[in-house]
């Protein structure tokens, strides 16, 4: 299969905080940059946390951080309303205390449907990408990943059937019918064998674009008799989760 790892997707020059990186700095930084969060790493360019500006607004309710209204105030991406940022930065305030720590990490050869997935179960916008050591070598955005799922219906359908019924399973057309709406795939026809369900639904599933795979495979012969039978009809892989 041709699925994309994130490697292949992320952004590799990294706007990136230390630990002692001081609130202003850091409303600086995603100001600057018009991004909505950065990883912080230690003396090691070892993740330990990501920085959001959701963080930065919420460190701005601790009572030393409290100003009136003559402070500037700085919009930041993805914020309704702008961050106070006084004259001296907030007072006490770094990386360190306002950072969302352990912070969720992917590796580049994983693949982008599992890291999609991660987003979506942490509720994040950004993953950093780290090597063997846990060192930041780029960042996934929500946006970097999502591009790889803009495919059409025609495209996931073609490559469905050339690379997953014509190249693995080695059937025409006529033996396997694959139909793709918004994302979602779904197979009908007749396999030879039970046990060959399973990969098919597995290849169609890691396919670019792909968000779901619907069953409706039968089969001639019943090689794995004790293996609970896939719900014909059903969704075997539901949406990003």
């Amino acid at each position: 299969m041709q699925t994309r790892s994130v490697g292949e997707v992320m952004t590799r020059e990294v706007v990136q905080a230390r630990r002692q990186t001081t609130f202003k700095e850091l409303v600086r930084l995603l100001n600057r940059h018009r991004i909505g969060g950065l990883p912080v790493v230690d003396a090691d360019d070892k993740v330990v946390g990501v920085i959001s500006a959701t963080d930065l607004v919420s460190g701005q309710t601790k009572p030393a951080d409290r100003t009136d209204r003559a402070v500037p105030r700085v919009r930041l991406p993805g914020l309704r309303r702008p961050v106070r940022v006084p004259a001296g930065g907030a007072p006490g305030l770094v990386a360190a205390e306002l950072m969302s720590s352990p912070a969720v990490t992917v590796h580049p050869e994983q693949l982008v449907p599992e890291a999609a997935r991660m987003m979506e179960r942490h509720h994040i916008e950004r993953l950093p990408v780290v090597d063997e050591e846990d060192r930041l070598i780029g960042i996934a955005t929500r946006r970097d990943l999502l591009r790889v799922f803009l495919r059409t219906d025609e495209e996931i359908r073609r490559q469905v059937t050339d690379e997953v019924v014509a190249g693995a399973l080695g059937l025409s057309c006529e033996a396997v019918t694959v139909f793709v709406r918004d994302g979602v795939v779904t197979l009908k026809g007749r396999l030879e064998r039970r046990s060959d369900i399973p990969p098919a639904i597995r290849s169609a599933w890691r396919v670019e674009g792909a968000v779901g795979v619907v069953n409706g495979l039968t089969f001639d012969v019943d090689d794995c008799r004790r293996a609970e039978p896939h719900p014909v009809g059903r969704p075997v892989h539901g949406p990003l989760a």
